[in-house]
């Protein structure tokens, strides 16, 4: 290598040594990011004693974090982070290095603009080919405009650094001094903390997904184990700013194929890799990744372009109105503004596009709720209340978007962890946030009811998804409830009801416990909302029988609605110890009569008056 590149470059090829000499006191360096730090140029300009009263830059920083006890570094070198990775944690809880918060889209431009003016930039590029051109690799990000508006620019060759296609090829003619030296890539792999909590997480998230849809994975260690539970999608495509090992199954089993993407079609879009070298060799000369600047790969107008996009990211807490923090609790930084709130923004401009926050539910094994009434004091506010759409923890998924103060009380209450669900309620009440005579949700763990879900297609085509109805659902009941006509309120209740009141509500809530009592409800999607349009409960009627009745919007009747809600509703039943059903109905409902007698042909019937009282037991 150092032959050809003394033909391509005469006279710039040096030592590091030499190369970091360079470098006068007082200079504002900028360091290559994350995975593709050019190491050897950091160490020999750290060990330089003549180098001093240097300011550094750097979007994510790793090999530093060595010297953050060395006092003689810290005297001559002051860090300035965008980003607080997490072997600088420590380092920041101890003020010693600087945090710049800002959106990696915006840093380009700082540069760009000399807002933050920089005078050297060390980078670590690949091997040039014979026109001169060299790739940035996994470090395309913010690096590609540091270079291209510093006035001294030194580049580690390293035969290790993948060449990638994109945005992040420079010119040897670029480059002021180049370094051969070849050396390991800064490796991050991801590692799985709680699998349990991982697996709950990712299968509330993976029924948000639908195939096809192109995803963004934010950074942190619970997004990337969530990709392993969407083994079962087809044809995802990828538009996100980090590219990890997590990603490589979902490439090699044709999970992500990226076919439907209807920009930049075919390509899984990036501005940065940090994995294992198992990432690096899978990326390297491999023309379906695109790897752009920050400024593009995250801009909303950009995002936003690629329909069904949907943003999966972490936090650190969720408030009871919706207000995310990701980055600092209190005093501490644990990572850095990054893209969360240009991600979310570019799925509300997306075509069928959506945004996830997924987190556990507790922090501090077990000791303190990531659902709290307000922010903690200190903590950063990352992602506005009216940007957030669902949040997702390991107790089920609150959809926020386009709901009130109380109906987010209600929905991140439902998920909080239950030891924590009747002091948010309580909160949120002194708060005046819900009414005062608001249940809180079950204190127990309902994970056993995702075995209750279900879909079917209807005779006139549309999708139903059934699922246990839930506090949260109140609007939703108070709607469909207002929908029905007279008649079919009278063959339900037996009565003319005319109004839905809140204490109606109550009371329905405070009688389920989803095993002797339970209502399954059937949604159907209208445009952009799900309404229910039929709901089947059964309550316990004795030690062996629960009695059984159902409701269906009129222009979802004949359709096979109750059929199918009566056939979920025994095998729930049959899983919770009852033997049989009872049920009242009028005489002159022959729509429900046709059903009860199609499934149980030797129900017993009582005639009583009006009413035709059911009695029917399950098969063996």
């Amino acid at each position: 290598m150092p032959g050809f590149l003394n033909q391509l470059c005469p006279g710039k090829i040096v030592s590091a040594e030499t190369a970091v000499s360079r470098i006068k006191n007082g200079s504002r360096v900028f360091i290559g990011s994350g995975c593709g730090e050019p190491q050897h140029l950091i160490h020999s300009m750290v060990k330089d004693p003549d180098i001093q009263d240097i300011m550094i830059f750097q979007m994510l920083s790793f090999t530093l974090d060595q010297y953050m006890n060395d006092t003689d570094f810290l005297e001559r070198f002051a860090l300035k982070l965008f980003f607080v990775s997490i072997p600088m944690q420590q380092a920041a809880s101890e003020g010693k290095i600087d945090y710049i918060p800002s959106y990696l889209s915006e840093i380009p431009k700082f540069f760009r603009s000399n807002q933050i003016g920089l005078d050297v930039a060390l980078i670590q590029i690949s091997p040039p080919d014979q026109f001169g051109f060299a790739s940035l690799g996994i470090s395309v990000d913010v690096t590609r405009e540091a270079a291209r508006n510093t006035k001294l620019v030194i580049a580690q060759v390293n035969p290790q650094m993948p060449r990638t296609y994109g945005d992040g090829f420079i010119h040897v003619n670029d480059v002021n001094f180049i370094v051969p030296f070849e050396e390991p890539l800064v490796e991050h792999p991801t590692q799985a903390q709680d699998p349990e909590i991982a697996r709950r997480i990712g299968r509330y998230v993976a029924e948000l997904i639908d195939d096809g849809s192109t995803l963004q994975v934010g950074y942190g260690q619970l997004p990337y184990d969530i990709l392993r539970f969407f083994n079962d999608k087809n044809d995802l495509g990828v538009h996100t700013h980090m590219i990890t090992d997590a990603f490589l199954p979902l490439f090699k089993n044709g999970v992500i194929t990226n076919k439907h993407k209807n920009y930049l079609a075919d390509r899984a879009v990036a501005t940065f890799c940090m994995g294992s070298r198992a990432s690096y060799d899978y990326i390297d000369n491999n023309p379906s990744f695109y790897f752009g600047t920050a400024d593009f790969v995250t801009n909303p107008g950009i995002v936003g372009q690629n329909d069904n996009f949907i943003s999966i990211s972490s936090a650190l807490e969720v408030d009871l109105t919706g207000q995310v923090c990701s980055d600092k609790v209190g005093r501490m930084f644990f990572s850095g503004t990054g893209d969360q709130t240009n991600f979310i923004r570019g799925a509300a401009l997306s075509r069928g596009g959506m945004s996830i926050i997924a987190l556990p539910s507790t922090a501090k094994n077990g000791t303190v709720s990531t659902i709290v009434a307000a922010l903690s004091q200190g903590a950063g506010l990352a992602t506005l209340r009216a940007d957030v759409n669902f949040v997702v923890t390991e107790y089920g998924i609150a959809q926020l978007q386009g709901k009130s103060v109380y109906q987010r009380v209600v929905e991140l209450a439902q998920i909080a962890h239950p030891d924590f669900r009747a002091d948010l309620i309580e909160s949120a009440k002194n708060n005046h946030y819900i009414f005062a005579d608001q249940l809180p949700p079950p204190a127990e763990d309902l994970i056993f009811i995702e075995n209750y879900k279900s879909r079917t297609r209807l005779k006139n085509g549309k999708v139903m998804s059934v699922q246990p109805l839930l506090p949260s659902d109140e609007i939703a009941f108070r709607n469909f409830f207002y929908s029905l006509n007279k008649e079919t309120i009278s063959y339900r209740f037996f009565s003319d009801i005319n109004t839905f009141s809140r204490k109606m509500a109550q009371k329905h809530w405070a009688h389920l416990d989803y095993r002797k009592n339970i209502s399954l409800a059937g949604f159907v999607r209208n445009k952009g909302n799900k309404e229910i349009i039929a709901i089947g409960t059964y309550s316990k009627a004795n030690s062996n029988r629960a009695e059984v009745a159902f409701v269906v919007r009129e222009d979802y009747q004949g359709q096979g609605v109750a059929s199918f809600l009566l056939g979920m509703l025994e095998k729930i039943a049959l899983d919770n110890g009852f033997k049989g059903f009872c049920a009242t109905v009028l005489q002159e409902n022959n729509g429900m009569l046709h059903v009860f007698n199609k499934r149980y042909p030797n129900a017993r019937k009582q005639e009583i008056g009006k009413e035709v009282h059911l009695t029917m037991d399950f098969k063996e």
